[in-house]
C-alpha cells in the first residue's frame, strides 16, 4: 500500500526564495502550504518552514500517531535544522531559541475551523534567553503566555466548561485587569504577565492532571498531532458538510518560524485584501493592530485599525469619530508606518496579478521588518464574486473563460434574496451602528447562543464575538451581529464565506449572556426580540422591516449572458404556475422541463372534483368528475404556456397515487360524505382500499393511466386545447407531453395511443392542429436497460432522478434521513445521493439509457428533471453525458446556466 511507502517524501520544506513545492500542489500540501511554498519561490518574505502533507493526515488516521511519528521524525527533524540555519536560532536552546507555529491547511479554505499554535518552544528557560536577547521582557512573557493559552486550548482541551463561560485562560486574565485597573492586554506588566505564566500552568494541571509540557520536541509532536485531530473535529465536519468537501481530503501542517508583532511599538500583525470581500470594489483594505499577534486581530479582542487611509476615514464615518480623534488614537498603516505600508501595498499587488484573483494576506511587522505570512485567493459574498471576475476582465487580466471559471456557482444564490424596500427603511429605526462585515438583509429574533439559532424560524445571533465554535449557529442564524471585531473578525469572514448578513464592532451594544439581554443606551432587548440588519450600511434596526425581490442587472447580467455565449447545454426550470414560470424565464430559463400536475388539484376548489373522481364506482362517474376538472387543468395550461410563449413545456401526467388525495381525517371524510351523498362508511372503504404497504412502488404514474385511461383522455385534452385556444390569440406553444413512471415499452405504447388519439379527436373538433411531442420520464433502472427499445416510440427522454435514485439505491426518500447522516459520517456514503447525483451508479444507468436511446434515436432529445439538475456537480455530469438540458427550480436556473457555461469551456481545457 501506498501508506507503507518509506521513500515518497512526506515534508516539503520553503524559505529564503527557495520551495520544494508550489501553488499547483493544493491537493497536497493543502491551500497554505502551496502558497507559502509559492510566494518563497517569487521572493515574498515568507518566514522559513515546512508543510506536512495532507497524505500524511490520512495515514494518521488509518495508522494512528505512533507509526506517522516514527514515519515523519527523520523529515521533521531535518526540517527544523534547516529553519535553525536559515534563522541563527536552535530550537530548544535557552540562549538563542527558535520558536515555530503550527498552522493547519486544507486543500481549501476554512477560515478559523482547525487549529493553531503560536510561539511553540517556549518553556521557563527560554522565556529568560528570549527576554535577555531581545532586551524586551513584556515580549518574552507576553509570548509565553500566549503560547500556554493557545496550546492550552487546542492540544490540552482548555475550553469553557459551559456556553455561558468564557474561556478559562481569558477568565484569569479579566480577573487580574480588574485587580489591577487596566483594560488592554498590552497595559500588563512583566510582573502581571508571570503571574499569569504562573496561574495558566495551575489551571493546565488542575484541569487536566498533568504539568504544562516543557519539551519543545513534545510540544511539536503534540500541536502537529492536535492539528490533524481538528481535521476530524465538530467545526471542521460540520464545514465540510456545509460546503460538500469530502473527508478524505485530510489536512496539512505548516510549521514555520515564528516571527513577532508583538515586540513593541515598531512590530505588528494584521490581516488585508487586494479587494473589498464584501462589495469586490476595487480597493485595498484591510486591518492591522500594534504590539500583537494574529490571532489578535481575528479574535475580535481588541478593535484594530485600518490599513489604508480611506479606510481609516470611512470606518471613522461608521463609527461617528471625529478626525482629529481618528488621527491622532485610530490612525492607518499609510499614515503611522508609511514604509511598511508601502512594501506591504507592493506585495498586494504583485500578489494579485500573480494569482490573477483577490487575495486575503497576512502579515507581520517584526521591528521594522515586513514578513507575510499568508495568501489565498479570499472568501468573498456573492456579490463580490461577481464584480471582481468582471472587474479583472475588464482589466484585462483574465480572459471571458477564465472570468466565468473563477465563479463559485452556489454563491449566486446569495444575490437572488430578498433586499430591504427602501420605502421600509426610511422609516426604520436605527437604534446602533456597526461596521458592514458582511452585505445583506437579515430580520429576526435575537437568539444568544449558536447551539440556539434554530429556536426561532428567522434569527438573528448576537454575541460579544464569535468563535470557531459558532460555526452551525451562524449558518442557521438569518444574520450575525457582534459588539466587538472589525472587518476581518472570525465573524466577518467566515459570514462573508457563507454569504450571510454581518455587523461587527457594534460598540454601543452592551450584551449579558447570563440574562441574555441586550442593551443599547437606555432601551434593553430580550432574547426573542425582532431586530433588523442592514449589513450594506452597518445599521442595526429595531424590530422588523419589509423586504422586495431584488433586480437581477449590472455585472450579474453580464455573467448570466457570457454564460449563455460558452453555455452549449440549455436550461429549463420545474414549475407548476405562471408565476413560477415568469419567475424562472426572468431567470433566463430557456423552457420547462417538469410541469407536475397533481399540485394543481391539491386546491380547494379542485379537490372535491378530485375526489369525486377517486370514489367514483364506474368510468361514466369518473368521467363526469373528470369533465369538472378538465376546464380548471386547460386554464392552468394556458397560464403556463403564456408565461413561457414560444419555449418548449414539459407536461408529467398524473404521477402520486390516488391515496395523496383522499381525506385521513375522520372530520374531512364525514364532510365529504355529505357532499357527495354517500355513506361514511363508504368514504372510509374507498380511503382503506387505496392504501398501499409501498405507495411508492404501487399504483401511481403511467398505471394510474393504463388502468383509468379517462384519467389521461382528459390531462390531455387540457393540454392541447390550452395549446390550441392560445394558438388563436397568436400565442406561440410548444407542448410535450411526459409519461411518468414506465418500467415497460408496452406502458408507454399504451399511454402514448390514448395521447395520440385523443390529441386526433380535439383536431377534428376544432378543425386546427398543433405540433408537440410524446416522451416519457426514464425514472425506473428498467426503463434504463430497454432505452433502445423505448427510443422507437419516444420523442424525448427526461430522467426523473430523484426516483431513479430511490430505486437504485433501493432507499426510500421520506425515511433515508435516519441513517444517511450517519453513513456520510462513517464513510459508507461521501454525500447525499438525493442531493448531489452518484455518477457512479445512478450516472451509469443515466449514460447507458442515454447511449441506448440514441443508437436508436441519434437526435433524440435528452434531459433531467429532478433536484439534480440545478446542482453543480451532477450538471456537469449531465454535460458530460451530452444532454441537451437540465432542468431545475426557478432560483437555482441562474447557477445552472453558470455550470452548463464553465462545463463547456472544461471540456475545451
Amino acid at each position: 500500500m501506498e501508506i507503507l511507502e518509506k521513500t515518497k517524501a512526506r515534508v516539503f520544506k520553503f524559505g529564503d526564495k527557495t520551495a520544494d513545492g508550489n501553488s499547483t500542489m493544493k491537493n497536497l500540501l493543502g491551500g497554505k502550504g502551496a502558497n507559502l511554498a509559492e510566494m518563497s519561490s517569487i521572493g515574498i518574505p515568507v518566514p522559513p518552514g515546512f508543510t506536512i502533507t495532507t497524505e500524511v493526515c490520512t495515514e494518521y488516521n488509518l495508522l494512528g500517531q505512533e507509526a506517522v511519528v516514527e514515519m515523519i521524525k527523520d523529515e521533521v527533524e531535518a526540517s527544523i535544522a534547516k529553519i535553525e540555519s536559515q534563522m541563527g536560532t536552535i530550537f530548544g536552546d535557552k540562549d538563542n531559541p527558535l520558536l515555530v507555529s503550527v498552522r493547519s491547511g486544507a486543500r481549501v479554505s476554512m477560515p478559523g475551523m482547525m487549529d493553531t499554535v503560536l510561539n511553540l518552544g517556549m518553556n521557563d528557560e527560554v522565556v529568560l534567553g528570549l527576554a535577555k536577547k531581545t532586551n524586551n521582557e513584556v515580549f518574552a512573557w507576553d509570548s509565553y503566555r500566549r503560547f500556554i493559552q493557545m496550546y492550552g486550548g487546542v492540544v490540552l482541551g482548555m475550553k469553557p466548561a459551559s456556553k455561558e463561560d468564557i474561556d478559562p485562560f481569558e477568565e484569569i486574565m479579566e480577573h487580574l485587569k480588574d485587580k489591577r485597573g487596566i483594560e488592554l492586554d498590552t497595559d500588563f506588566t512583566v510582573q502581571d504577565l508571570q503571574d499569569l505564566v504562573y496561574d495558566f500552568k495551575d489551571a493546565v494541571k488542575k484541569r487536566t492532571g498533568h504539568d504544562f509540557p516543557t519539551n519543545p520536541w513534545d510540544q511539536l509532536w503534540g500541536a502537529v498531532i492536535a492539528v490533524f485531530n481538528s481535521w476530524n473535529g465538530s467545526r471542521a465536519i460540520y464545514y465540510r458538510n456545509m460546503n460538500g468537501y469530502p473527508a478524505d481530503w485530510g489536512t496539512a501542517v505548516n510549521v514555520q518560524a515564528m516571527v513577532y508583532g508583538n515586540m513593541g511599538e515598531n512590530s505588528g500583525t494584521g490581516v488585508c485584501f487586494t479587494r473589498d470581500a464584501g462589495t469586490g470594489e476595487n480597493i485595498f483594505n484591510g486591518e492591522y493592530l500594534i504590539n500583537a499577534q494574529g490571532e489578535d486581530v481575528v479574535a475580535g479582542v481588541r478593535t484594530p485599525q485600518q490599513i489604508t487611509k480611506t479606510g481609516s476615514e470611512r470606518w471613522a464615518e461608521l463609527a461617528k469619530v471625529e478626525e482629529e480623534d481618528r488621527a491622532e488614537n485610530y490612525p492607518s498603516l499609510e499614515e503611522l508606518m508609511p514604509e511598511m505600508f508601502k512594501e506591504l501595498n507592493a506585495y498586494q499587488d504583485n500578489l494579485e496579478k500573480h494569482y490573477r484573483d483577490m487575495q486575503d494576506m497576512e502579515f507581520t511587522i517584526q521591528d521594522g521588518k515586513m514578513w507575510i505570512l499568508q495568501t489565498r485567493n479570499g472568501k468573498r459574498t456573492g456579490a463580490a464574486m461577481v464584480k471582481i471576475a468582471m472587474d479583472l476582465l475588464k482589466e484585462g487580466m483574465i480572459d471571458e473563460k477564465e472570468a466565468l471559471l473563477i465563479i463559485e456557482p452556489n454563491k449566486l444564490d446569495e444575490l437572488l434574496h430578498p433586499i430591504f424596500d427602501p420605502k421600509a427603511l426610511k422609516r426604520a429605526h436605527v437604534i446602533a451602528q456597526g461596521l458592514p462585515a458582511s452585505p445583506g438583509a437579515a430580520t429576526g429574533k435575537i437568539v444568544f447562543f449558536a447551539d440556539e439559532a434554530n429556536k426561532y424560524k428567522n434569527s438573528i445571533l448576537v454575541r460579544i464575538e464569535t468563535s470557531p465554535e459558532d460555526l452551525e449557529g451562524m449558518n442557521i442564524a438569518k444574520g450575525i451581529l457582534t459588539a466587538r471585531g472589525g472587518m476581518t473578525s472570525h465573524a466577518a469572514v467566515v459570514a462573508r464565506g457563507m454569504g450571510k448578513c454581518c455587523i461587527s464592532g457594534a460598540g454601543a451594544l452592551k450584551i449579558n449572556y447570563k440574562n441574555r439581554t441586550l442593551t443599547v443606551g437606555d432601551h434593553e432587548y430580550h432574547e426573542g426580540d425582532w431586530i433588523s440588519l442592514n449589513g450594506s450600511t452597518g445599521n442595526i434596526i429595531e424590530g422588523k422591516v419589509a423586504t422586495m425581490e431584488p433586480e437581477l442587472s449590472g455585472e450579474f447580467a453580464e455573467v448570466m449572458e457570457l454564460s449563455d455565449k460558452y453555455g452549449i447545454m440549455k436550461v429549463r426550470t420545474n414549475a407548476d404556475s405562471p408565476k413560477d414560470a415568469k419567475v424562472a424565464r426572468g431567470f433566463g430559463a430557456q423552457g420547462i422541463g417538469l410541469t407536475r400536475t397533481e399540485h394543481m388539484f391539491f386546491e380547494v376548489d379542485r379537490i372535491k372534483a378530485m375526489r369525486e373522481m377517486i370514489l367514483a364506482d364506474t368510468v361514466k362517474g369518473r368521467k363526469q368528475a373528470l369533465e369538472d376538472l378538465l376546464p380548471m387543468q386547460r386554464a392552468d395550461f394556458e397560464g403556463i404556456f403564456e408565461a413561457m410563449e414560444g419555449l418548449p413545456v414539459t407536461i408529467r401526467l398524473l404521477d402520486p397515487p390516488l391515496h395523496e388525495f383522499v381525506p385521513h381525517q375522520l372530520a374531512t371524510q364525514k364532510e365529504l360524505a355529505e357532499e357527495m351523498h354517500i355513506s361514511l362508511q363508504a368514504v372510509k372503504n374507498k380511503v382503506s382500499e387505496l392504501e398501499e404497504f409501498n405507495p411508492m412502488l404501487g399504483h401511481r404514474g403511467c398505471r394510474l393511466g393504463n388502468t383509468y385511461p379517462e384519467i389521461t383522455e382528459m390531462q390531455t385534452r387540457a393540454i392541447i386545447e390550452a395549446a390550441l385556444n392560445l394558438k388563436e390569440r397568436g400565442v406561440i406553444c410548444k407542448p410535450e407531453i411526459m409519461v411518468p413512471l414506465i418500467g415497460t415499452v408496452q406502458e408507454f405504447v399504451m399511454q402514448e395511443q390514448i395521447i395520440r388519439s385523443t390529441a386526433n379527436k380535439i383536431f377534428e373538433e376544432s378543425n386546427d392542429t398543433i405540433e408537440y411531442l410524446v416522451g416519457t420520464m426514464i425514472e425506473i433502472p428498467r426503463a434504463a436497460l430497454m432505452a433502445d427499445r423505448i427510443a422507437e416510440h419516444a420523442d424525448f427522454f427526461s430522467f426523473g432522478t430523484n426516483d431513479l435514485t430511490q430505486m437504485t439505491f433501493g432507499y426510500s426518500r421520506d425515511d433515508a434521513g435516519k441513517f444517511l447522516p450517519i453513513y456520510i459520517e462513517k464513510g459508507i456514503l461521501k454525500v447525499d445521493p438525493f442531493e448531489v447525483l452518484d455518477q457512479e451508479g445512478v450516472g451509469q444507468l443515466v449514460k447507458i439509457a442515454t447511449e441506448r436511446g440514441r443508437s436508436t434515436k441519434p437526435n433524440l432529445k435528452i434531459g433531467i428533471c429532478g433536484e439534480h439538475g440545478g446542482e453543480p456537480s451532477s450538471v456537469e455530469f449531465c454535460y458530460k453525458t451530452g444532454m441537451d438540458y437540465v432542468s431545475c427550480s426557478p432560483y437555482r436556473v441562474p447557477i445552472a446556466r453558470l455550470v452548463s457555461a464553465q462545463a463547456a469551456i472544461k471540456g475545451t481545457l
